[in-house]
């Protein structure tokens, strides 16, 4: 942890001149971006569904990170030393405090309190796209078909098509699933500032990555089509 620590603090100091107080906060922000692009072959591999393993290594590699980014805002000591990440803030609270060590200190709307609500109002936002291309994509997505190893055979051997109310049933379960990334509210309410930060930062990249990837496979679908429509006109 006093690695990651020493990290942090570096980066924060290279920001200093321009981000003041705020300068560790931002460094956690350029750290979890970091990170990500670490981490952005794996997501590519797991939205391509290249293997299943590859859809769950982008989350499970991130565990450590922040387990490690909690530990450090939560710890008095690091190595035997005090802690200097606890003494920066962003803007009026603490990195190392929680939401409700603000509502102790100046309510709900209290300096600290406003700072809080701002990073929930960003998770809120995040969230909601997350929510709403998630609800769109389930929407548009096409009648799944049961593989042959796992659905009875038919008539002719042939595996049958899922019925329209397992289709209803699975589209409604795709609607719903979205939304447990509202999730990340409830654990960004309990664990130190940074560590919301590092969350917030992490989902918002998630979402814009996955409209991105979404984006370029589009654009390539459009350009195999096209590219079949002219060979079928110069065929004729």
């Amino acid at each position: 942890m006093s690695v990651f620590t020493h990290l942090v603090a570096q980066l924060g100091r290279l920001l200093e001149p321009v981000l003041a107080e705020s300068a560790t906060a931002a460094a956690i922000v350029l750290f979890t971006v970091l990170v990500r692009l670490a981490l952005h072959p794996l997501s590519r591999a797991a939205f391509r569904g290249a293997t299943p393993v590859a859809g769950c290594l982008p989350v499970l590699l991130q565990l450590p990170v922040f387990f490690v980014m909690y530990q450090a805002f939560s710890s008095a000591e690091v190595g035997g030393a005090a802690n200097e990440l606890l003494g920066h803030r962003l803007f009026a609270a603490p990195l190392g405090a929680r939401w409700t060590e603000a509502l102790g200190d100046g309510g709900l709307f209290g300096a600290q309190g406003l700072v809080f609500l701002g990073l929930f109002a960003a998770i809120g936002v995040v969230a909601a796209w997350s929510a709403v291309r998630g609800r769109r994509a389930a929407a548009n997505a096409p009648a799944p078909v049961l593989p042959a190893a796992l659905a009875p055979a038919g008539k002719g051997g042939a595996a049958p098509a899922v019925s329209p109310e397992q289709v209803e049933a699975m589209r409604k379960l795709g609607g719903v699933l979205p939304l447990l990334s509202f999730g990340t509210l409830v654990t960004a309410a309990v664990v130190p500032l940074a560590a919301g930060l590092y969350l917030l930062t992490t989902t918002a990249w998630s979402v814009a990555e996955r409209a991105w990837l979404q984006h370029r496979k589009d654009r390539a679908g459009e350009g195999v089509g096209e590219g079949v429509g002219e060979s079928v006109r110069s065929s004729l």
